[in-house]
């Protein structure tokens, strides 16, 4: 392990600078130029292979630990993957186990139904028409249905034919698939606080949108590396998010939305966070599963309970029109 100094204050400026002058080339350019203007880096070195070695010197050194966070990146990423397969697996079982069960409960005997069907036609009565739905009944029943819609979370994330997604409750990790061959340069990868494209120079973007919600621009990076498995390469875009308590919905405003009461948070990792933000997160979990259930949540309990203390310290008081706000 290279002992290394972690030092990002300067991240947001150097990524400014870097989109500004295009590309690490440029980007090297500018540092030796201030080198040159602005210091004694040249003039005060004893030779060019002095000036050279401690170039050199800083290269290796942060080479290594490059080589370190891209082999603990990719086993993460191969984990992230070899997961995501098991749940599409998972979810796939389950989608042929519910068919299976739907296609069985469609077999019946049909000469014992058609009998059915007329000996009940010629002994009950016609029923009545029924009585009109009341007004507000309808509404009533479509927010019913719509509650917890949406496709089933992959990952917390969704697989959408352009690109997939995953997220954590920090970060969210979009990936786009690109051709073999594609390098760096070729990309357009434009990550604003609240908008992301990515496209392949000379074609139509494959992610260009308003983001459902802000990102630290700061600690948002992209990456591209070969995915041998499909003689392809990947695009991986991590966005941190501002807000960093809850899930989001979608990637670009207008794409197809998860089911986020469906999301599993990880659950494992709730030892890692200090001791408010793990009880922001598992009240978060809780009021989730409360919803889920049709219960009230830690807020509405608390209201209810408060209320029932008032009203039984003051007996003598007429609550039946109070409401809880």
């Amino acid at each position: 392990m290279v002992a290394a100094m972690e030092d990002d204050r300067f991240d947001g400026m150097l990524i400014n600078m870097a989109q500004q002058v295009g590309g690490i080339d440029n980007l090297l350019d500018t540092i030796f130029g201030f080198l040159r203007r602005k210091t004694d880096f040249y003039a005060g070195a004893v030779d060019m292979s002095t000036a050279k070695a401690t170039v050199v010197k800083s290269f290796e050194k942060n080479k290594e630990r490059a080589d370190e966070d891209n082999k603990e990146k990719t086993m993460k990423e191969k984990k992230r993957k070899a997961e995501e397969e098991e749940r599409r697996k998972k979810l796939e079982a389950e989608k042929a186990k519910q068919q299976k069960h739907d296609d069985d409960s469609r077999i019946e005997d049909i000469t014992d139904a058609e009998q059915a069907g007329a000996t009940s036609a010629a002994a009950e009565p016609p029923k009545p028409p029924a009585p009109a739905a009341k007004e507000g009944e309808g509404e009533k029943a479509e927010e019913d249905e719509s509650e917890g819609k949406g496709l089933v979370p992959i990952n917390n994330g969704a697989v959408y034919d352009n690109y997939s997604w995953t997220q954590s409750l920090q970060d969210l990790v979009v990936t786009v698939t690109v051709p073999a061959g594609t390098k760096a340069k070729f990309l357009t990868v434009d990550i604003q606080k609240k908008a992301l494209k990515v496209a392949v120079k000379g074609q139509e973007a494959v992610v260009d949108g308003e983001l459902e919600k802000s990102v630290k621009l700061e600690d948002c990076f992209w990456s591209i590396e070969d995915n041998p498995k499909e003689a392809n390469r990947l695009v991986t875009i991590t966005l941190s998010k501002s807000n960093q308590m809850e899930w989001w919905k979608t990637v670009v405003v207008g794409d197809e939305e998860i089911n986020t009461q469906k999301v599993e948070p990880e659950n494992s990792k709730l030892s890692d966070l200090d001791g408010d933000t793990r009880q922001t997160v598992e009240k978060m979990m809780y009021d989730q599963r409360q919803k889920a259930a049709g219960l009230p949540t830690a807020d509405e309990q608390g209201k209810q309970d408060m209320l029932k203390k008032f009203m039984e310290a003051h007996p003598d008081m007429d609550f039946s029109k109070a409401k809880i706000c």
